[in-house]
């Protein structure tokens, strides 16, 4: 059985809550938690991490600058990139940037899901090509409903993107 993880601070969301993890030096984690008590940071870095979630959660165009601990596979890192550069407000889908990077649009919904810094690096802007409601949305964090997908809705709607309006 794994061992519950250790975070240096928690934030609450509406309707959610982001743990986030990290040394003195980078963060290593950040992660989608059911709603919760918030955690006070126990790190300078922690406490500037809490800082710049709470800033994008009151504004969206907020842009993170924050030392993100280097994981993932070339190919994950090239997806990232890409979404990263995909602005506040905005969504491209799983094909398109899966043209852009020359590959499968399964591999960059793999990808998405594996991103370990969500919101920073905003994988709710990815989107399927075709469907509507929660079949538009995609998957989210590995997740194709539930929990997940409200919160990647949520993100939609704060960044004032209309598909996250649409009845499922």
């Amino acid at each position: 059985m794994n061992a519950p993880k250790i975070y240096q601070a928690i934030i609450a969301a509406p309707g959610f809550a982001l743990g986030i993890q990290c040394d003195d030096d980078e963060i290593s984690a950040i992660d989608f938690l059911e709603p919760r008590a918030e955690q006070a940071a126990v790190s300078p870095l922690a406490a500037e991490a809490e800082r710049q979630l709470r800033a994008y959660l009151t504004d969206p165009a907020f842009i993170f600058a924050l030392p993100l601990r280097p994981v993932g596979t070339p190919f994950q890192r090239r997806v990232w990139a890409q979404i990263s550069a995909i602005p506040s407000g905005q969504t491209d889908s799983y094909g398109q940037l899966a043209k852009n990077l020359k590959n499968a649009a399964r591999a960059v919904g793999q990808a998405c899901g594996a991103n370990h810094y969500p919101v920073v690096i905003p994988c709710h802007r990815v989107i399927a090509t075709s469907g509507t409601g929660d079949k538009k949305l995609g998957g989210f964090a590995r997740a194709r409903g539930g929990f997940l997908l409200e919160v990647k809705r949520w993100l939609l709607q704060h960044e004032g993107h209309e598909l996250a309006r649409q009845p499922s």
